[in-house]
């Protein structure tokens, strides 16, 4: 995803009229209208009166001939839906200092790149102009945070796959980072021997555990991500430490097989979503105590010899995956 804050000022926002036209048009969509004061509450309303608005919120200060505030954030191709632009665009206006400023957000469909355009004013609402410092440099270094990129990059991880991962566990949409700079930060990577071993001997003392899985996330941080296609067993796991901040591959620590302990792990389809339970408790009077672990989809993308080799030739044939993880 890439940001650009457009050069071209307006005194008359004119960027309003070039976003409604392409509403008009079909070719546009509008996503959000913020912080308009009364406006809010209203319905059916016209470029005229968003412009009006602008106008008179940014005679606060007349030093500023060409109060607009206009930019584009962009994916490549449709690699970001338009609520997902959204919410990104919602972020970044905030780490850019117009959270609290009247703006919108239109997604334009005209293109193969799906991209959002924003329109806001320059003055703020204490009558001074919104810092302009670094403008350009800081629009990209704050979309890098909003797309979680700065938080996932102090982890260490030995695949795309597993970057991404952290990206979610994270709570972060990111999926598009520069692949060059990932590569090279993955051919650098080294396993952490002793703490594998820290954890494979925290394994083996709690697998017996019921819950086991949750207990760990809540009580180390460490969390368990397990790998599988729908409707099946998983066939591989990922941990996450979050204490240490580093990735491993589960056969690294403990193989999925010795992972099980002496209750064995039983997988239970609910509608479309597979949980994880100690068999032992699964549907007893205790089961309300247990947490069960959703095995939520796993987005490899970025894995070429997963998504674009394998995937669409297993998927057809209904067989799972194999794994880089």
């Amino acid at each position: 995803m890439i940001a650009k804050i457009l050069p071209k000022p307006s005194r008359n926002f004119a960027g309003v009229n070039y976003n409604t036209n392409k509403i008009d048009r079909n070719k546009g969509e509008l996503m959000r209208a913020a912080n308009f004061g009364p406006l809010d509450a209203l319905t059916n309303l016209r470029p005229q009166d968003y412009i009006n608005y602008f106008q008179v919120f940014s005679a606060r200060n007349k030093r500023i001939g060409n109060p607009q505030f206009h930019a584009v954030l962009s994916a490549k191709g449709q690699s970001y839906s338009k609520e997902e632009l959204t919410k990104v665009a919602v972020d970044w206006l905030t780490k850019m200092g117009y959270g609290s400023q009247p703006y919108l957000i239109v997604f334009h469909k005209d293109t193969e790149n799906n991209h959002v355009h924003i329109v806001s004013t320059r003055v703020g609402r204490d009558g001074k102009k919104i810092s302009t410092a670094y403008e350009h440099v800081r629009s990209l270094n704050n979309l890098n945070t909003v797309l979680g990129y700065d938080q996932a990059l102090k982890y260490r991880f030995s695949t795309k796959a597993q970057f991404q991962l952290v990206l979610e566990s994270l709570g972060f949409i990111g999926r598009d980072y520069n692949d060059e700079k990932l590569v090279a930060r993955i051919e650098k990577f080294v396993i952490d021997d002793s703490r594998a071993d820290e954890l494979k001997q925290l394994l083996n003392t709690m697998k017996e555990q019921p819950g086991f899985v949750a207990n760990l996330k809540r009580d180390y941080n460490i969390e368990l991500v397990f790998h599988s296609a729908h409707g099946k067993k998983p066939y591989g796991y990922t941990i996450i430490d979050h204490q240490t901040r580093q990735v491993f591959k589960g056969s690294e620590v403990l193989g999925l097989k010795y992972l099980h302990g002496e209750k064995p792990i039983t997988y239970h389809a609910i509608g479309s979503t597979n949980f994880l339970a100690q068999e032992a408790d699964y549907g007893s009077t205790q089961s309300e105590h247990v947490a069960p672990l959703h095995i939520g989809p796993v987005f490899i993308a970025n894995d070429v010899d997963d998504q674009q080799v394998l995937g669409m030739k297993r998927r057809r044939q209904r067989k799972a995956r194999t794994n880089t993880r």
